[in-house]
């Protein structure tokens, strides 16, 4: 989500002295009315890996977001691309009707992509069911090398955090946001035009304030407090899962957050290989 244009405290996005010391890639490369998908990360990060190399840079692509990091390491999957006619018919029927039917559709026809799928992740259900309504073929039996990619010489790490550690982490950095400004950003998206039918504010720190209005007796603080514990929640529930797709990594290494001293080890001992 820090792809977007405008979206930067509710997505973490790093600050302008950072990003001015240390140079990143995809941040600010899309607007929150437009779609990025797996594709595009996997298109764009193979661009920005290269520039990076060419200057004389290592590459290190950091999550954030498993189901990217997936797709890079690994490649896409062979589902086959949108079918525009079939696409537009899901999507009506998601906004006319909800995602109750189109869920309930996936379960029976594809229930490992159904498992996977989170409830409110409205984006990779309709995709789920337009492959399953265009091939007749589950999601799911679309399966890729569970390989690396040749294309490049991987090391992968996967950072450990104790869980109610990584939990207490993750309020207090909703808190912080909302400290630092969030609802203002929101409200400034939507004066520029944006809302809850655009990509970007699907987004968990977006979504919350948007699907949970005031109430006419509710106090502005009150509120406030209930999208701020909406938040911590959506937030750790999508940490959980996003331990599942880590986890899933081929020949990564696992190392405690924090310990740098076995980072640095394990890059000297991979590019004196390389």
């Amino acid at each position: 989500m820090q792809v977007y244009r405008g979206m930067d405290l509710g997505t973490a996005k790093p600050s302008p002295e950072l990003l001015a010391r240390l140079p990143h890639a995809l941040v600010d490369v899309r607007d929150p009315s437009e779609g990025f998908s797996a594709g595009d990360f996997v298109r764009l990060a193979d661009e920005a890996c290269e520039a990076a190399l060419g200057s004389g840079r290592l590459p290190v692509v950091s999550g954030g977001t498993g189901f990217y990091i997936r797709n890079f390491v690994l490649g896409l999957s062979a589902a086959p691309e949108a079918d525009p006619a079939v696409r537009e018919a899901v999507l009506r029927q998601l906004a006319e009707e909800g995602p109750a039917r189109l869920r309930a559709e996936l379960e029976a026809g594809d229930p490992v992509s159904a498992a996977r799928i989170a409830a409110a992740d409205h984006y990779r259900l309709s995709r789920a069911v337009e492959v399953l309504r265009s091939t007749g073929r589950p999601l799911s039996s679309f399966e890729r090398p569970e390989t690396p990619r040749a294309r490049w010489d991987f090391v992968l790490v996967e950072l450990v955090v104790p869980r109610a550690e990584l939990y207490a982490r993750i309020d207090a950095r909703a808190e912080a946001m909302f400290a630092a400004g969030l609802p203002a950003e929101l409200e400034a998206l939507i004066r520029a035009g944006y809302g809850p039918a655009d990509p970007g504010l699907k987004a968990i720190g977006y979504r919350e304030f948007l699907e949970n209005p005031r109430a006419p007796d509710e106090d502005g603080p009150a509120w406030l407090a209930r999208v701020l514990e909406l938040v911590k929640r959506d937030s750790r529930r999508y940490a959980k899962r996003q331990l599942t797709f880590f986890s899933g990594l081929p020949g990564a290494t696992r190392l405690e957050s924090g310990d740098e001293a076995a980072f640095r080890a394990l890059l000297r001992e991979r590019l004196a290989d390389a």
